[in-house]
């Protein structure tokens, strides 16, 4: 199980959300690239980058953030965050991205969806983020008819290869993972699952570990100290190694 710290982006600088509310936010760092370089000396073998301004304008805005980034580390990163157009998500690639996360559009535009898998392959990731196990979209602001596994079920029949599954009620709480959604994700024999939200302990990660998850996306506990980085690559290991 890969560990993946997150950065989030708003307005050039490194901050998180309590529950994708902009109004209940923490700046952590001026500089994201001095944060992605911390991550990388630590041990990580991947970053996840969300443009939170992207989100909610519905079109990438902090480009130069993420360029600075891929410029400044060597191992591959993905981005999440406003990327409903074809020519954004070439573009986001152009920028050393690895790998684009692609959420709103999952639902507002199938047929972009399958033309980007058909295209890019597994660079492209399938981001459902969920309220009470209905998908949100549009940066979390419109929660939406469709349940998590049934988009996750149409992502799989048009060929995606991974999910980053978050549950927004745990994202920024600390509360521990929604290992109950996670595991019928990862029971329904679909596509590889990244748990993202409210991963808050070593334990939660041994737990996710058993459950099947690819990787897990670690954001608030890491910045707070909850957890080390170092140990947190250890636990996985063991704890997959164990499996």
């Amino acid at each position: 199980m890969e560990i993946i710290p997150a950065i989030d982006l708003k307005d050039g600088r490194c901050v998180r959300l309590y529950q994708g509310d902009f109004n209940q936010m923490t700046v952590y760092a001026d500089d994201p690239v001095g944060v992605a370089r911390n991550w990388e000396a630590q041990g990580a073998t991947r970053l996840h980058l969300v443009d939170l301004d992207g989100a909610r304008a519905g079109r990438p805005q902090n480009v130069d953030a993420v360029l600075a980034i891929t410029q400044a580390v060597s191992i591959p990163v993905q981005l999440g965050g406003g990327l409903r157009r074809e020519e954004d998500v070439e573009a986001a690639l152009a920028l050393g991205v690895e790998r684009v996360i692609i959420g709103t559009a999952a639902i507002a535009e199938t047929g972009l969806v399958a033309r980007l898998l058909n295209r890019f392959g597994e660079r492209v990731v399938i981001g459902i983020d969920a309220r009470n196990g209905m998908v949100a979209t549009d940066g979390w602001t419109v929660t939406s008819t469709v349940s998590a596994t049934n988009l996750a079920a149409q992502m799989a029949a048009l060929g995606a290869r991974r999910i980053v599954y978050t549950d927004i009620s745990r994202d920024g709480a600390l509360s521990g993972p929604n290992f109950t959604a996670l595991a019928e994700l990862v029971a329904a024999n679909g596509p590889a699952i990244i748990a993202s939200g409210g991963i808050a302990s070593l334990d939660h990660l041994r737990q996710l570990a058993r459950l099947g998850v690819e990787g897990a996306i670690i954001g608030k506990a890491l910045y707070v100290g909850a957890i080390s980085l170092p140990e947190a690559i250890a636990t996985a290991q063991t704890a997959t190694l164990s499996q």
